[in-house]
């Protein structure tokens, strides 16, 4: 199982330094692969999310990357959501959560396609 959980980890912090946000990888090959219950992949991704990301800020930082203003405002409404959506969460069923999650990446991906196709027949 520690292998599985370094192969996890090594691939989600590639595709969370390159801004793509790990936890969309993290959290399916955590439960998927692993077994673990939709909740408890969660709560990991949010405590990889915020380690992983400090040292992806910092490297930001020093390249000038970070636009403070626009930070700022989305830290703060995305605290108010988080918030509210975690007291949520917490008394939704795990099924339940994990057929939202699914049917969330579901729908990205076709958002995601669809306009890969668009734009490719533009050129």
């Amino acid at each position: 199982m520690v292998f599985w959980l370094i192969l996890i980890g090594i691939l989600g912090g590639f595709f969370g330094g390159m801004g793509m946000g790990g936890g969309t990888l993290l959290i399916p090959m955590l439960t998927i692969f692993l077994d673990f219950a939709q909740k408890d992949a969660q709560l990991i991704n949010l405590i990889t999310f915020v380690i992983m990301s400090s040292f992806a800020l910092i490297l930001h930082f020093k390249n000038k990357l970070v636009k403070v203003k626009t930070g700022l405002i989305l830290a703060f409404v995305g605290i108010i959501f988080s918030l509210s959506s975690s007291f949520i969460v917490s008394n939704i069923d795990n099924q339940i959560l994990k057929f939202c999650f699914g049917s969330f990446l579901v729908v990205l991906s076709s958002i995601e396609f669809t306009l890969l196709i668009l734009n490719w027949h533009k050129k």
